[in-house]
């Protein structure tokens, strides 16, 4: 495990169209699909990874809450499963199902929705208004394993308020996690 910050892809950043398949439902969804004309908010998780087995459960709580205010939230997974199988598609299913996922969790085989989006960590976290353009990119909280930090969503939390409201989010922090395990040749 190496630990890796986001890349901080400039707010206003129009969100990349993607047409990726649900490992839940087994259904391929678009962006168009998906989004919420309110926020959405897009994270680049994974199953392995000890910094999103950390928030797993803080991303269910806030998906719940926030689903009431027409806040759409969608997972995303690019890792490369022929080095990563615990990574693999089914596997993704499990998970979804096991933790009660209130969101799609789409896996991007090609990884060319995770570098459309200049992902680089899991757990990695953009936050899109009403007309799909990018308010925030960075962290849910300080919290990771083995630290002190409350796990509370914090930053992401104040980011999906911010941009509700259509108020910008001064504070932006880069995520950190795992690096997106990118193909080999």
């Amino acid at each position: 495990m190496s630990l890796v910050e986001s890349n901080m892809l400039p707010i206003g950043t129009k969100a990349p169209n993607f047409h990726l398949k649900d490992t839940v439902s087994g259904n391929y969804y678009s962006l168009n699909d998906l989004k919420s004309d309110k926020a959405t908010v897009i994270m680049f998780i994974c199953n392995h990874c000890p910094f999103v087995i950390h928030v797993n459960s803080e991303l269910v709580r806030l998906a719940h809450e926030y689903r009431n205010q027409g806040v759409s939230f969608i997972a995303i997974s690019s890792n490369d499963v022929g080095s990563y199988p615990d990574d693999d598609p089914d596997k993704m299913r499990l998970v979804a199902k096991v933790l009660r996922y209130p969101f799609p969790y789409l896996y991007d085989k090609t990884q060319e929705v995770a570098r459309a989006y200049d992902a680089a960590c899991t757990p990695d976290f953009y936050v899109f208004g009403s007309a799909m353009e990018l308010t925030y990119r960075g962290r849910l909280d300080a919290s990771r394993p083995g630290n002190d930090e409350p796990l509370d969503g914090k930053d992401l939390r104040a980011a999906i308020d911010a941009t509700l409201a259509g108020q910008v989010i001064e504070n932006q922090y880069p995520s950190a996690g795992c690096n997106i395990k990118w193909f080999t040749s």
